[in-house]
């Protein structure tokens, strides 16, 4: 009996001596989360003493938003469709202040998508554009007589349309419903992600048979250029599939021309914004098509390559992946392509799990992509994302692209969360901000920020993924520390700026 009592002892003992104090709770507890927030994205950055005024107002304006949505959650606006509270983000303090913050570079945008409708309508007013208009569909040709392409009604002159018109407002508010995604009929952008992609792939084609004109294009990409870097972004590498222009008298150019066209408008708008940064160039094709296509788009890029070097960045496959042919289709020609240019592959723009679709980042990583386009399913496939990891290959994340082609409607499930809670190398993108009506970057940039990170998630997670911008560009070391070193300088009146207009 003795025994037992001094065993019983010594157990009551040894479990007083472990027991934890309510102090070693809370000591461990703060360990856990100091912990979390270093691994963070942002997590080892140190911020000035300056940039803490700037991070404490910033915080202060984004805990009142995520607190208000906390208390009110159906007033949560990313928890709907990013089309039903669009206009209200510029009331935002928040989305003013990321408006204002310099942003880098934008890694993962398609060339002819990227300016807003209000400038594409614009050029809608240019001399000699045809119209074929029947049902809902709009064709567009510029030319110096009735063009003799087919047409489901006939061809007429725009401007005659336009000036027989009873309101000339309301039909330029029709026209351009066709260069736009964004609409407030909810049966428009609610359908199937096949249903949505075949509108988009409408939409894009209204708005390539405008810009195939050479002066039309020219003057899209001087405006778009403009509206990136009145979005603060100082370079920018547009995705492209080579667009043949052509000539008021029907003249086409060659496939090389496209690139050459975008170095020079890139070159004067520089010259008259000298802190612009310039452009590099992605040749893509459609994944869909055949093998011989895909052989001749490879040769296309390495012709580019050796005649504007300074331009060319790599290339890609594009389209809806689920509908697209895998990249496992091209293993051969994309493995020898891979000796003389960069790849930067779509790969995971899918919520399918164990298919050829989200199967593609396994090609894309062994192909050697230096940064990897939407990577959505990247989350379900925990190898690959320690590969990604070890091999520092960037995800291009374009959060209203995901919300606008029907991946995820409540972003706070978006898999950015977890790419930013575990460190991953993420840049923030846009895709096609022209298509669904948000900015370059600051509304990809506010939506991460506010609905998506963690709610400690502050300035430091914004600077680093501005950073993350330059580092995982295409750029070379000389031009990557210049850009930095503008981005330092622009940085600090960021930071000037927030403290004397905001505190």
């Amino acid at each position: 009996m003795n025994c037992v009592i001094a065993s019983a002892l010594i157990l009551l003992c040894g479990h007083n001596v472990g027991a934890k104090t309510e102090s070693d709770y809370t000591i461990e507890r703060g360990n856990l989360l100091a912990e979390e927030s270093e691994l963070q994205v942002g997590g080892n950055v140190r911020l000035t003493d300056e940039e803490i005024k700037a991070n404490d107002i910033l915080m202060r304006y984004k805990n009142e938003e995520v607190d208000e949505s906390f208390l009110n959650p159906g007033k949560f606006n990313f928890s709907r469709h990013y089309f039903t509270y669009k206009n209200d983000i510029i009331n935002s303090k928040v989305y003013q202040m990321i408006r204002r913050m310099p942003k880098g570079a934008a890694l993962h945008v398609h060339s002819s998508l990227m300016l807003s409708t209000d400038r594409l309508l614009e050029l809608t007013y240019m001399d000699h554009l045809y119209a074929c208009i029947a049902d809902s569909d709009l064709n567009l040709y510029f030319s110096d007589h009735v063009p003799q392409r087919p047409c489901k009604f006939r061809w007429q002159l725009l401007s005659e349309l336009r000036n027989n018109s009873e309101n000339v407002q309301e039909f330029d508010d029709n026209l351009k419903r066709h260069f736009t995604m964004c609409s407030d009929d909810e049966k428009e952008y609610m359908g199937d992600v096949n249903y949505v992609w075949k509108r988009f792939n409408k939409v894009a084609e209204v708005i390539r048979e405008l810009i195939a004109y050479r002066p039309a294009r020219e003057k899209f990409f001087y405006e778009a250029l403009r509206e990136f870097y009145q979005d603060n972004i100082m370079y920018i590498e547009v995705r492209s599939g080579l667009k043949i222009l052509y000539e008021l008298n029907g003249t086409q150019h060659d496939q090389t021309y496209l690139p050459r066209l975008y170095n020079k408008v890139a070159k004067q708008f520089k010259a008259d914004h000298p802190d612009f940064m310039g452009i590099k160039f992605i040749v893509t094709k459609y994944r869909g098509t055949g093998i011989e296509k895909i052989i001749n788009s490879i040769n296309l890029a390495r012709r580019i390559k050796e005649e504007v070097p300074e331009v060319f960045a790599g290339f890609d496959l594009v389209g809806q992946e689920d509908l697209g042919k895998p990249l496992l289709d091209f293993l051969p020609i994309l493995s020898e392509a891979k000796k003389d240019m960069n790849f930067y592959f779509h790969g995971g723009e899918t919520n399918w799990f164990g298919t050829v679709s989200d199967e593609n980042l396994v090609d894309a990583i062994l192909l050697g992509s230096k940064r990897i386009g939407h990577g959505y399913a990247l989350i379900k496939h925990p190898s690959l994302m320690a590969a990604v990891r070890n091999r520092d290959i960037a995800i291009e994340v374009n959060v209203v692209s995901n919300v606008v082609l029907s991946l995820v409607c409540d972003v706070r499930n978006h898999p950015l969360a977890t790419y930013l809670a575990l460190g991953m190398p993420i840049v923030i993108s846009s895709d096609d901000p022209g298509a669904w009506g948000a900015d370059p970057l600051s509304t990809d940039y506010y939506i991460a920020f506010v609905g998506i990170a963690s709610k400690k998630a502050d300035l430091r997670m914004l600077k680093q993924l501005v950073i993350n911008s330059i580092r995982y560009s295409a750029l070379d070391n000389k031009d990557k520390l210049d850009m930095f070193r503008q981005l330092y300088r622009n940085w600090n009146v960021f930071v000037k700026d927030i403290i004397r207009l905001y505190g």
